[in-house]
């Protein structure tokens, strides 16, 4: 396994790095474009409503590999030129923000209702009351679901190996075509996703530790 990780070495942190980029990316859009969509689902509006259950209702129930080979394929054909890194990291914040936004929604619908009455009896707008007031509340009570979807968000990652995206898995896949040494080659490829995973496991325990 040392002579496999070593010989191949270069190409192992290259797919650590373009995974680890893909992921950071996808977090971070993700959870604005989930926390917008949460906050659609629950506004008095009955049009918006309509519009955040349509996303959150399509993007979730439609299988991650589709929605990447969409914009891997089809966007490209029809509308502008992407490569394989960027429409799995576009596919992958899309599919991500689907269930991060019925999480938030769980959080915003935790918060006791008074709270955002009381805002708006102040005079705050809606989207001030839901910013200052329940948003915080919001995201404190879904820590610990959150926390699973970025872990989930990080293996989910792996679907860039099908649009050449020079990820984790795809160097994996690569090298195990070329050495044959299929069972190390994974093993490796498991322990450099732990790399990413447990710090973010172990981190959202502790800030949910922290603002318990």
């Amino acid at each position: 396994m040392i002579h496999l990780l070593t010989s191949n070495w270069n190409e192992f942190i290259s797919g650590f790095g373009w995974t680890l980029l893909s992921s950071v990316l996808a977090l971070f859009f993700s959870l604005i474009i989930g926390s917008l969509f949460a906050i659609l689902e629950v506004v008095p509006n009955k049009f918006l409503r309509i519009i955040g259950n349509i996303y959150v209702e399509v993007f979730r129930n439609i299988p991650l590999l589709v929605i990447t080979m969409f914009f891997y394929l089809v966007i490209p054909l029809y509308v502008v030129k992407i490569n394989g890194f960027t429409a799995g990291t576009i596919g992958l914040t899309i599919y991500t923000s689907a269930f991060i936004a019925e999480t938030v929604r769980a959080g915003i619908n935790s918060v006791d209702i008074g709270q955002m009455e009381a805002a708006r009896g102040q005079g705050m707008t809606f989207w001030q009351a839901m910013r200052y007031i329940v948003l915080p509340q919001a995201f404190k009570y879904v820590i610990p679901p959150l926390g699973n979807q970025f872990v989930n968000l990080v293996k989910n990652s792996s679907v860039l190996a099908f649009v050449a995206g020079f990820d984790l898995m795809y160097q994996g896949n690569a090298i195990a075509s070329q050495t044959f040494d299929t069972v190390n080659t994974y093993i490796i490829v498991g322990v450099f996703y732990l790399i990413i995973t447990l710090p973010i496991s172990y981190y959202m325990q502790h800030l949910e530790r922290k603002l318990a």
